[in-house]
């Protein structure tokens, strides 16, 4: 979620259409954030999106199944009428949950649905449209972006969560993509965070350029910040 050194090498493991997980310090543990310095806060994040992301990827199939479709009918609530508005999702990675069929679902009650798309390291995202079926490509860190897509901006942007925290602060991969395009764009998108109740921590231990979610939903609740 913040920059960090130039690396020309694709992420091994970790990976998802907006982030980059591999470019952190070596790992520490800050016993407080206000005594922290920055590094050591990126240092401890490392460690703890490890943590992270080997327990949701432990989560037996039914599990994460169950958990999507819990999370699909709270995201019902959320955005009751999605007719006419640009919904950026999500391509799911290494255990996220799978909203493409409530992506699909949406799009057939008339909104249009868009992915993020990786430009550049340190600028921001664009979006593109996408529905099921529509050719995909290989984008940067070979993750599927729409190929004929049309770019528009979104009025909401559900992110996937590695982690999150009582104040609806959003522990990303570490490449600060969705928070350096929520701070580009010159109207505000609706930003919701989705996860596993599993997910949820005491602090992520903002820093300045983190930008706090302003819903967060689970399996298990809805968190409006």
């Amino acid at each position: 979620m913040s920059d960090q050194k130039d690396t020309n090498d694709a992420p091994s493991e970790f990976a998802s259409p907006a982030c980059l997980m591999h470019e952190i310090e070596p790992a520490y543990d800050p016993t407080s954030a206000g005594e922290a310095a920055p590094s050591d806060i990126r240092a401890w994040r490392k460690t703890e999106r490890q943590r992270l992301v080997d327990e949701r990827k432990s989560l037996l199939a039914t599990q994460r199944q169950e958990f999507t479709r819990l999370i699909a009918n709270y995201l019902n609530h959320v955005i009751a009428d999605v007719a006419g508005r640009n919904i950026s999702m999500f391509w799911p990675f290494l255990g996220e949950p799978d909203l493409r069929g409530w992506m699909a679902a949406a799009t057939s009650r008339g909104a249009t649905s868009l992915l993020p798309v990786v430009v550049a390291k340190r600028t921001p995202l664009i979006f593109r449209s996408w529905t099921i079926g529509e050719r995909l490509e290989r984008g940067i860190w070979n993750i599927p972006v729409p190929a004929d897509g049309k770019q528009a901006i979104p009025d909401v942007v559900i992110a996937p969560l590695v982690g999150f925290d009582r104040n609806c602060f959003r522990l990303g991969y570490g490449g600060g993509y969705f928070d350096r395009t929520l701070a580009h764009l010159d109207r505000k998108p609706l930003a919701i965070g989705v996860g596993f109740e599993s997910q949820k921590i005491n602090t992520i231990h903002p820093l300045a350029h983190d930008i706090a979610m302003d819903v967060i939903v689970t399996d298990a609740a809805v968190r409006y910040r």
